[in-house]
């Protein structure tokens, strides 16, 4: 397989810190709005109006109070439960609120488009343009819909980082890049985009440039972003860039696996040339038909060396990696919607002593928290089990042939 060659912007000089799910998350969400002077931009997938969401809106109200300007970008299906509700608190606080992707309404709602496939999946908060927030957790509390097997529920296992330094430029840049292009996507306001087009020269040449603190010592980061123009495939080359060249160590948490040919391929190939490949996957289904497509795959993973554990505590929603001294944090799953259809983020460390600490924290979850997927496991299910995983890889395969990429997964 050709190695190909990663076109990334480094940032050196950053301070960077793991967030393990809503317990750590939240609180630092807090305090980073508390503390804002000038701005809070906030994008995520689902805004659900329980506990966390209901003290985030407190605190964004906050701010609004404070004379801080206040951005939300929540997606059109992910948040369509709470959706206008949610406008509605933020309008009149005095923040400012859109939607991506609205979804369609009457007729229009039962009629296939694969536009609506196309999400922001991306959750991603920029405060006064000096910390920054990315991760693969939602404006949800860590213990709504997550199972109980009789010792009470256990919270979803998911990550974030804070970020601090020259990388939340970009990050900042990312974001501002979507909300003007929502803007500018308004039929309902041509006024608006007419006068927003006409000051656009003005509004540049007064824009300061951003002047981020380097920290030193400090750790070397890239954002990588996934979209459907510039960046299709940006997410998918690092990590089989990754891949190809570990030497030693490959440890992915994955809440929806199911990888292309070539991602399968390259964990496949590192196993047998010697690299420890290990995933730790999701043991509870959240999605029973996703779980069961994914587990059609685990007998030639297996075949070739990859270890496989299920977390078995809660649900895993992660979506991180560590491939020897590199660590991934972010939104983008491995499977057909992150990698060809949703808005993703993802942040990449180069930076041993953060990739450790990743890795020791997937590892016990991994001890105490996972059990192994072995062929004897695969071998007890029954021939209707197997039959059932079949039909779900190649009916979610089918699904994939709606994207016109059939041929990569």
């Amino acid at each position: 397989m050709a190695h190909k060659k990663l076109r990334l912007r480094w940032r050196d000089g950053n301070q960077i810190t793991l967030l393990r799910n809503g317990q750590e998350f939240f609180p630092a969400l807090y305090a980073a709005i508390d503390a804002a002077v000038r701005q809070v931009h906030l994008e995520t997938y689902i805004f659900n109006l329980d506990k966390a969401g209901m003290a985030v809106l407190t605190h964004l109200r906050q701010a609004c109070e404070r004379g801080v300007k206040v951005r939300v970008v929540i997606d059109g299906f992910g948040s369509y439960q709470h959706a206008q509700e949610i406008i509605a608190r933020l309008a009149a606080m005095g923040a400012q609120c859109r939607v991506y992707r609205p979804e369609p309404v009457g007729l229009r709602s039962v009629r296939f488009n694969l536009r609506r496939l196309r999400r922001l999946h991306r959750k991603v908060c920029v405060v006064d343009e000096s910390m920054a927030f990315v991760g693969g957790i939602n404006i949800l509390d860590d213990y709504v819909d997550v199972p109980n097997d009789g010792r009470g529920p256990r919270p979803r296992l998911d990550f974030a980082v804070r970020l601090q330094g020259p990388v939340v430029n970009d990050v900042a840049r990312a974001q501002h890049a979507l909300w003007l292009r929502m803007a500018w996507r308004r039929r309902d306001d041509w006024a608006g985009f007419y006068r927003r087009l006409k000051d656009w020269r003005k509004w540049r040449r007064m824009r300061q440039p951003l002047v981020a603190l380097v920290f030193n010592p400090g750790m070397r980061a890239a954002l990588l972003l996934r979209d459907n123009v510039r960046f299709r495939r940006n997410i998918e080359d690092v990590y089989l860039s990754g891949i190809m060249q570990a030497q030693s160590d490959i440890l992915i948490a994955n809440a929806y696996f199911f990888p292309g040919r070539k991602l399968r391929k390259a964990l496949e190939t590192a196993a047998q040339r010697g690299v420890r490949v290990r995933l730790l996957l999701q043991g509870r289904a959240e999605y029973p038909m996703q779980h069961r497509a994914s587990r059609y795959m685990y007998g030639s993973l297996l075949l070739h060396g990859v270890e496989i554990h299920a977390y078995m505590a809660s649900y895993l929603h992660a979506k991180v990696a560590v491939i020897d001294d590199y660590a991934m944090v972010g939104s983008a799953n491995l499977d057909p919607f992150s990698l060809l259809l949703a808005r993703e983020a993802n942040i990449y460390v180069q930076n041993a002593s953060f990739a450790a600490e990743l890795k020791a924290d997937l590892e016990a979850s991994m001890q105490n928290d996972a059990l192994r997927v072995t062929e004897a496991a695969l071998q007890r299910r029954s021939l209707l089990e197997r039959w059932i995983d079949a039909c779900a890889y190649f009916m979610l395969r089918a699904a994939v042939a709606l994207t016109g990429k059939s041929s990569e997964f």
